[in-house]
């Protein structure tokens, strides 16, 4: 669960001199809702919709605290970024920020992974092995995926954040833990607790301070802000001389309903700037996910409408000849232009949306 939905410490800058401008003036970014987090060194958050607002008003409040957080959300919309958050802006800051995937490592082994092993604790174990919770003393401990915690260490879980203390796998010693911890799960806990596959004298003490993160189709109007800083990364990291993004590529972005979240966004505007051969960002939505409904109906003549400007925007405004608009639509040459008379398309009319280079 990678940083892919928004932090980023600045929008980089374009090294192939394009000019990225925006049509209106809101900025791409926003810090946590505070002009005094400005100089506080903690990454800012690309959007600026209510939902995403109130998420870091909450991140805001309780990085002041010692408080465990439950952050809950749809695979690829940001929690591990939304931890780091709540870490840099806390007084631990400079203290360790220690990951570990509770779905990643096979259950025999996340005891170890967690508390740590003494020689000799099982075959294998020929060396002393400091468990994360040690790595993370003094700074804070993020438990993702906390969900796949298997049953039978969820006791000892508890055991540690009730009171701070703890034994690594096959020792005696008492080991003292000064660690905030922080976990993270896609998976419905109190449901899980109904079902008896979690503890729920764990969910309880996990859910301190639970934050819900927004899925991408509940905040659309982030996704201009998002496809412009991907597209000025990719372009600068790629060299493509890309200024613009085509309006109903746009569009079309915006109308997905992203199961994927942001993740699934980065890549495909990546996989499109790896194939861009001009200034102007085009693209499509990939067929695998094409098919999945869209989180808004358009009419059959905003449709025909879209698919006429996209062909355009494809032959820059050639309507004839073999490479012609017309001839990719299947079209006589004045049909089309009656089509586009009807729907309101002009020629030579723009379908492509400038660059934004940064707040």
């Amino acid at each position: 669960m990678a940083a892919f939905a928004s932090l980023v410490s600045e929008v980089p800058a374009i090294k192939n001199n394009a000019s990225f401008e925006s049509e209106d003036a809101t900025p791409a970014k926003v810090a946590l809702d505070s002009d005094e987090l400005r100089g506080s060194g903690l990454p800012r958050i690309i959007g600026n919709s209510a939902a995403l607002r109130r998420v870091l008003g909450m991140v805001r409040v309780v990085a002041l605290t010692d408080a465990t957080v439950l952050i809950d959300g749809e695979t690829g919309t940001g929690k591990e970024l939304i931890a780091q958050a709540i870490h840099n802006y806390s007084d631990r800051s400079n203290g360790p920020f220690v990951k570990v995937n509770c779905g990643a490592i096979p259950a025999g082994l996340l005891e170890s992974e967690l508390f740590g092993h003494e020689r000799g604790a099982y075959t294998g174990a020929v060396t002393r092995s400091v468990g994360r919770f040690e790595r993370a003393n003094r700074g804070t401990l993020l438990l993702d995926e906390v969900g796949d915690l298997p049953l039978e260490l969820q006791p000892k879980l508890l055991r540690v954040m009730q009171e701070r203390q703890f034994e690594r796998l096959g020792g005696a010693a008492t080991i003292h833990s000064d660690v905030r911890v922080i976990c993270a799960t896609h998976r419905n806990l109190v449901e899980m607790v109904d079902k008896r596959e979690f503890r729920a004298d764990l969910f309880y003490r996990l859910s301190v301070f639970p934050i819900e993160l927004p899925p991408l189709r509940e905040r659309p109007e982030d996704i201009p802000s998002l496809v412009h800083h991907f597209a000025m990364d990719y372009a600068d990291r790629m060299g493509k001389p890309i200024t613009a993004i085509s309006e109903e590529f746009m569009a079309a972005l915006v109308r997905h309903s992203w199961p994927g979240n942001v993740r699934e966004l980065q890549n495909l505007i990546e996989r499109s700037v790896i194939l861009a051969t001009g200034a102007v960002l085009n693209g499509s939505l990939p067929e695998v996910t094409s098919r999945l409904k869209l989180s808004a109906a358009v009419t059959m003549e905003e449709a025909e409408r879209s698919h006429i400007l996209q062909t355009l925007g494809q032959t820059e405004g050639v309507m004839g000849g073999r490479n012609g608009a017309a001839a990719r639509l299947g079209l006589p040459r004045t049909t089309l232009i009656a089509k586009m008379k009807r729907l309101g398309i002009h020629r030579g009319q723009s379908s492509a949306l400038p660059l934004q280079a940064g707040a």
